[in-house]
Protein backbone atom coordinates (compact mmCIF):
# COMPACT_ATOMS: atom_id res chain seq x y z
CA UNK A 1 0.00 0.00 0.00
CA UNK A 2 1.07 3.62 -0.57
CA UNK A 3 2.49 5.09 2.74
CA UNK A 4 0.50 8.07 2.25
CA UNK A 5 -2.71 6.56 2.10
CA UNK A 6 -1.65 4.07 4.65
CA UNK A 7 -0.87 6.69 7.19
CA UNK A 8 -3.88 8.73 6.26
CA UNK A 9 -6.00 5.63 6.60
CA UNK A 10 -4.51 4.98 10.32
CA UNK A 11 -4.75 8.69 11.22
CA UNK A 12 -8.56 8.25 10.55
CA UNK A 13 -8.40 5.97 12.72
CA UNK A 14 -7.02 8.37 15.37
CA UNK A 15 -9.27 10.98 14.62
CA UNK A 16 -12.12 7.96 15.75
CA UNK A 17 -11.13 7.60 18.65
CA UNK A 18 -10.23 10.88 20.00
CA UNK A 19 -13.97 12.00 19.75
CA UNK A 20 -15.03 9.37 22.19
CA UNK A 21 -13.08 12.17 24.67
CA UNK A 22 -15.52 15.01 23.37
CA UNK A 23 -17.10 16.08 26.47
CA UNK A 24 -14.67 14.13 29.51
CA UNK A 25 -11.18 15.43 27.78
CA UNK A 26 -11.84 19.43 28.15
CA UNK A 27 -9.83 21.55 28.68
CA UNK A 28 -6.93 18.99 27.41
CA UNK A 29 -7.32 18.34 23.94
CA UNK A 30 -9.14 15.36 22.46
CA UNK A 31 -6.76 12.94 21.03
CA UNK A 32 -6.25 9.34 19.46
CA UNK A 33 -3.59 6.88 18.93
CA UNK A 34 -2.97 3.77 16.76
CA UNK A 35 -0.21 1.36 16.88
CA UNK A 36 0.51 -0.38 13.83
CA UNK A 37 2.98 -3.36 13.19
CA UNK A 38 3.55 -5.29 10.02
CA UNK A 39 -0.01 -3.54 8.80
CA UNK A 40 -2.12 -4.70 11.87
CA UNK A 41 -3.35 -2.52 14.27
CA UNK A 42 -1.97 -4.06 17.84
CA UNK A 43 -2.60 -1.20 20.08
CA UNK A 44 -5.13 2.13 20.44
CA UNK A 45 -6.21 4.66 22.92
CA UNK A 46 -7.85 8.16 23.35
CA UNK A 47 -7.46 10.42 26.11
CA UNK A 48 -10.25 9.90 28.01
CA UNK A 49 -10.51 12.36 30.84
CA UNK A 50 -8.67 15.38 31.87
CA UNK A 51 -6.23 14.43 34.31
CA UNK A 52 -6.25 10.31 33.41
CA UNK A 53 -3.41 8.96 31.04
CA UNK A 54 -3.03 10.48 27.29
CA UNK A 55 -3.91 8.61 24.47
CA UNK A 56 -0.60 7.71 23.82
CA UNK A 57 -0.15 5.69 27.06
CA UNK A 58 -3.46 4.51 26.69
CA UNK A 59 -2.68 2.57 23.22
CA UNK A 60 0.53 1.28 25.05
CA UNK A 61 -1.37 -0.16 27.83
CA UNK A 62 -3.23 -1.94 25.22
CA UNK A 63 -0.79 -3.49 23.28
CA UNK A 64 0.23 -7.71 24.14
CA UNK A 65 4.20 -7.36 23.94
CA UNK A 66 5.71 -8.50 26.85
CA UNK A 67 9.03 -8.58 25.63
CA UNK A 68 8.66 -5.05 23.40
CA UNK A 69 9.90 -6.81 20.38
CA UNK A 70 6.66 -5.83 18.44
CA UNK A 71 6.70 -2.00 19.36
CA UNK A 72 10.74 -1.75 18.14
CA UNK A 73 9.07 -2.36 14.75
CA UNK A 74 6.15 -0.36 15.29
CA UNK A 75 4.82 2.99 13.90
CA UNK A 76 2.60 4.78 16.33
CA UNK A 77 0.15 7.07 14.65
CA UNK A 78 -1.51 10.05 16.93
CA UNK A 79 -3.48 12.64 15.78
CA UNK A 80 -1.97 15.67 18.44
CA UNK A 81 2.15 16.14 18.69
CA UNK A 82 2.83 14.39 21.93
CA UNK A 83 3.35 16.57 25.17
CA UNK A 84 7.25 17.12 25.93
CA UNK A 85 6.48 18.25 29.41
CA UNK A 86 5.73 17.45 32.77
CA UNK A 87 1.67 18.12 34.15
CA UNK A 88 -0.29 16.14 35.43
CA UNK A 89 1.08 12.86 33.82
CA UNK A 90 4.94 12.47 32.52
CA UNK A 91 6.04 13.38 29.12
CA UNK A 92 4.39 11.05 26.16
CA UNK A 93 7.01 11.59 24.19
CA UNK A 94 9.53 10.53 26.77
CA UNK A 95 7.03 7.26 27.04
CA UNK A 96 7.35 7.20 23.44
CA UNK A 97 11.31 7.26 23.18
CA UNK A 98 11.44 4.63 26.05
CA UNK A 99 9.32 2.23 24.17
CA UNK A 100 11.61 2.17 21.05
CA UNK A 101 8.85 2.51 18.53
CA UNK A 102 10.19 2.70 15.16
CA UNK A 103 8.49 5.75 13.77
CA UNK A 104 5.72 8.26 14.73
CA UNK A 105 3.02 9.90 12.55
CA UNK A 106 1.64 12.84 13.84
CA UNK A 107 -1.38 14.56 12.66
CA UNK A 108 -1.04 18.32 13.75
CA UNK A 109 1.54 20.27 15.83
CA UNK A 110 0.28 21.22 19.28
CA UNK A 111 -0.33 25.21 19.67
CA UNK A 112 0.06 24.46 23.58
CA UNK A 113 3.06 26.99 24.79
CA UNK A 114 4.75 24.53 26.52
CA UNK A 115 4.79 21.82 23.66
CA UNK A 116 4.53 23.57 19.72
CA UNK A 117 7.29 21.05 18.31
CA UNK A 118 9.25 20.15 21.71
CA UNK A 119 7.79 16.74 21.32
CA UNK A 120 8.32 16.32 17.78
CA UNK A 121 12.41 17.37 18.28
CA UNK A 122 12.64 15.00 21.60
CA UNK A 123 11.68 12.26 18.86
CA UNK A 124 13.61 13.12 16.54
CA UNK A 125 16.74 13.76 18.79
CA UNK A 126 16.60 10.11 20.23
CA UNK A 127 16.62 8.55 16.32
CA UNK A 128 12.55 8.03 16.07
CA UNK A 129 11.69 9.33 12.10
CA UNK A 130 8.58 11.23 12.35
CA UNK A 131 6.14 12.63 10.00
CA UNK A 132 4.31 15.25 10.60
CA UNK A 133 1.09 16.60 8.59
CA UNK A 134 -1.09 14.12 8.28
CA UNK A 135 -4.71 14.80 7.65
CA UNK A 136 -3.77 18.10 9.35
CA UNK A 137 -6.79 20.18 8.92
CA UNK A 138 -9.15 17.12 9.79
CA UNK A 139 -6.88 17.23 13.37
CA UNK A 140 -6.90 21.37 13.64
CA UNK A 141 -11.16 21.33 13.31
CA UNK A 142 -11.01 18.42 15.92
CA UNK A 143 -9.46 20.68 18.45
CA UNK A 144 -10.79 23.91 16.73
CA UNK A 145 -11.68 25.09 20.25
CA UNK A 146 -8.07 24.25 21.88
CA UNK A 147 -6.25 25.37 18.78
CA UNK A 148 -8.32 28.58 18.92
CA UNK A 149 -7.62 29.38 22.57
CA UNK A 150 -4.20 28.59 22.30
CA UNK A 151 -3.15 30.17 19.33
CA UNK A 152 -5.58 33.45 19.49
CA UNK A 153 -5.58 33.52 23.31
CA UNK A 154 -9.43 34.06 23.66
CA UNK A 155 -12.06 31.25 23.19
CA UNK A 156 -13.54 29.15 19.95
CA UNK A 157 -17.42 31.69 19.40
CA UNK A 158 -19.97 30.17 18.25
CA UNK A 159 -22.69 32.26 17.13
CA UNK A 160 -26.05 30.70 16.84
CA UNK A 161 -29.59 32.13 16.09
CA UNK A 162 -33.12 30.43 15.00
CA UNK A 163 -35.46 32.68 12.57
CA UNK A 164 -38.54 32.74 10.25
CA UNK A 165 -38.02 32.20 6.63
CA UNK A 166 -37.81 35.84 5.98
CA UNK A 167 -35.42 36.66 8.60
CA UNK A 168 -37.41 37.77 11.84
CA UNK A 169 -36.15 36.58 15.07
CA UNK A 170 -39.31 37.10 16.48
CA UNK A 171 -42.80 37.83 15.94
CA UNK A 172 -44.03 41.32 16.08
CA UNK A 173 -41.37 41.75 18.39
CA UNK A 174 -42.57 39.44 20.73
CA UNK A 175 -40.67 36.05 21.78
CA UNK A 176 -40.89 33.30 19.35
CA UNK A 177 -40.30 30.04 18.47
CA UNK A 178 -38.90 28.86 15.16
CA UNK A 179 -37.25 25.40 16.69
CA UNK A 180 -38.51 22.10 16.49
CA UNK A 181 -38.20 19.48 19.51
CA UNK A 182 -35.32 17.91 17.31
CA UNK A 183 -33.74 20.96 16.95
CA UNK A 184 -34.28 22.30 20.12
CA UNK A 185 -32.40 19.10 21.62
CA UNK A 186 -29.31 20.17 19.09
CA UNK A 187 -29.07 23.18 20.56
CA UNK A 188 -29.04 21.48 23.93
CA UNK A 189 -26.36 19.16 22.86
CA UNK A 190 -24.46 22.03 21.63
CA UNK A 191 -24.50 23.80 25.17
CA UNK A 192 -23.19 20.66 26.50
CA UNK A 193 -20.38 20.83 24.61
CA UNK A 194 -19.65 24.84 25.07
CA UNK A 195 -18.10 25.91 28.20
CA UNK A 196 -20.06 29.52 28.41
CA UNK A 197 -22.84 30.91 26.92
CA UNK A 198 -24.05 34.30 26.24
CA UNK A 199 -26.92 36.56 25.57
CA UNK A 200 -27.51 40.31 25.65
CA UNK A 201 -29.32 41.83 27.93
CA UNK A 202 -32.48 42.77 26.21
CA UNK A 203 -32.90 38.79 25.13
CA UNK A 204 -32.29 38.45 28.48
CA UNK A 205 -34.88 40.83 29.67
CA UNK A 206 -37.72 40.15 27.28
CA UNK A 207 -36.73 36.10 26.69
CA UNK A 208 -36.00 34.81 30.19
CA UNK A 209 -33.64 32.09 28.58
CA UNK A 210 -32.35 29.64 31.29
CA UNK A 211 -29.65 28.55 28.69
CA UNK A 212 -29.20 25.72 30.43
CA UNK A 213 -28.63 21.67 29.29
CA UNK A 214 -31.96 20.26 29.69
CA UNK A 215 -32.55 18.69 26.78
CA UNK A 216 -29.28 16.69 26.53
CA UNK A 217 -26.34 15.11 28.70
CA UNK A 218 -23.89 17.50 30.16
CA UNK A 219 -22.39 19.93 31.83
CA UNK A 220 -24.37 23.74 32.03
CA UNK A 221 -22.22 25.89 30.46
CA UNK A 222 -21.31 29.49 32.31
CA UNK A 223 -24.02 32.02 31.93
CA UNK A 224 -22.85 35.36 31.07
CA UNK A 225 -25.16 38.29 30.13
CA UNK A 226 -23.96 41.44 28.22
CA UNK A 227 -25.26 44.03 30.99
CA UNK A 228 -23.87 46.97 31.93
CA UNK A 229 -26.32 47.33 35.00
CA UNK A 230 -25.02 43.82 35.89
CA UNK A 231 -21.22 43.05 34.65
CA UNK A 232 -19.81 39.88 34.06
CA UNK A 233 -16.40 41.44 35.46
CA UNK A 234 -16.20 44.40 38.52
CA UNK A 235 -13.31 45.37 36.24
CA UNK A 236 -14.93 45.96 32.84
CA UNK A 237 -15.51 49.28 31.67
CA UNK A 238 -18.54 49.85 28.99
CA UNK A 239 -17.24 52.68 28.07
CA UNK A 240 -14.74 51.68 26.26
CA UNK A 241 -15.32 48.57 23.68
CA UNK A 242 -16.79 45.50 25.51
CA UNK A 243 -15.59 42.49 23.90
CA UNK A 244 -12.01 42.73 24.26
CA UNK A 245 -12.72 43.22 27.62
CA UNK A 246 -15.33 39.74 27.57
CA UNK A 247 -12.55 37.82 25.17
CA UNK A 248 -9.75 38.30 28.19
CA UNK A 249 -12.14 37.50 30.95
CA UNK A 250 -13.01 34.46 29.38
CA UNK A 251 -9.52 33.36 28.62
CA UNK A 252 -8.20 34.04 32.10
CA UNK A 253 -11.08 31.92 33.40
CA UNK A 254 -9.94 28.90 30.60
CA UNK A 255 -13.08 29.40 29.03
CA UNK A 256 -12.17 27.91 25.35
CA UNK A 257 -15.49 28.48 23.51
CA UNK A 258 -18.58 30.58 24.07
CA UNK A 259 -22.02 29.66 22.12
CA UNK A 260 -23.52 33.55 21.72
CA UNK A 261 -27.21 32.97 21.41
CA UNK A 262 -28.40 35.99 20.98
CA UNK A 263 -30.03 38.79 20.10
CA UNK A 264 -29.54 40.78 16.96
CA UNK A 265 -27.77 43.57 18.03
CA UNK A 266 -25.49 41.10 20.24
CA UNK A 267 -24.55 39.12 16.84
CA UNK A 268 -23.89 41.90 15.09
CA UNK A 269 -21.39 43.59 17.31
CA UNK A 270 -19.62 40.14 17.06
CA UNK A 271 -19.62 40.35 13.70
CA UNK A 272 -18.23 43.51 13.41
CA UNK A 273 -15.71 43.20 15.51
CA UNK A 274 -14.48 40.25 13.52
CA UNK A 275 -14.53 38.46 16.91
CA UNK A 276 -16.08 34.98 16.03
CA UNK A 277 -15.17 31.53 13.99
CA UNK A 278 -18.58 29.69 13.43
CA UNK A 279 -21.95 30.90 12.44
CA UNK A 280 -25.28 28.16 12.82
CA UNK A 281 -28.34 29.55 11.70
CA UNK A 282 -31.54 27.53 11.99
CA UNK A 283 -34.37 28.63 9.59
CA UNK A 284 -37.98 27.70 10.04
CA UNK A 285 -40.62 27.62 7.23
CA UNK A 286 -42.81 29.81 9.12
CA UNK A 287 -43.41 33.41 7.54
CA UNK A 288 -43.44 36.46 9.68
CA UNK A 289 -44.91 39.77 8.93
CA UNK A 290 -42.60 42.05 11.19
CA UNK A 291 -40.10 41.98 14.07
CA UNK A 292 -36.63 42.15 14.58
CA UNK A 293 -34.43 41.35 11.61
CA UNK A 294 -31.47 38.65 12.42
CA UNK A 295 -27.69 39.40 11.64
CA UNK A 296 -26.47 39.32 8.39
CA UNK A 297 -23.96 36.68 7.32
CA UNK A 298 -20.71 38.23 6.13
CA UNK A 299 -19.93 37.87 2.38
CA UNK A 300 -16.74 36.40 3.24
CA UNK A 301 -17.71 33.23 5.06
CA UNK A 302 -17.85 29.46 3.67
CA UNK A 303 -21.08 27.02 3.99
CA UNK A 304 -19.59 24.12 5.59
CA UNK A 305 -22.39 22.47 6.27
CA UNK A 306 -26.18 22.45 5.87
CA UNK A 307 -28.81 20.10 6.73
CA UNK A 308 -32.55 19.66 7.26
CA UNK A 309 -34.43 18.34 10.35
CA UNK A 310 -38.40 18.10 10.27
CA UNK A 311 -38.19 21.04 8.10
CA UNK A 312 -36.07 23.67 9.00
CA UNK A 313 -32.74 23.85 7.98
CA UNK A 314 -29.35 24.26 9.53
CA UNK A 315 -26.53 26.03 7.56
CA UNK A 316 -23.24 26.03 9.48
CA UNK A 317 -20.66 29.05 7.94
CA UNK A 318 -16.89 28.85 9.13
CA UNK A 319 -14.12 31.64 9.35
CA UNK A 320 -10.77 30.42 9.34
CA UNK A 321 -8.85 31.60 12.58
CA UNK A 322 -6.06 28.99 12.28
Amino acid sequence: MNQIIEDEKYMRRCLQLAANGKNNAKPNPMVGAVIVCDGRIIGEGYHVRCGEGHAEVNAFKSVKDEDGILLTKSTMYVSLEPCSHYGRTPPCADLIVSKKVRRVVVGCIDPFAKVQGRGIQKLRDAGIEVTVGVLENECLDLNKRFVTYNTHHRPYVILKWAQSANGFLDDNFKAASFSTLFTQMLVHKLRAESDAILVGRISDERDHPQLNVREWSGRNPRRIVLDRNHPFSPDVDFDSPVLPQLMQYLYDKGIQSLLVEGGAYTHNTFIESGMWDEIRVEKSKVTISKGTKSASIPDDVILMDEKEYDGNTISIYHKNTY
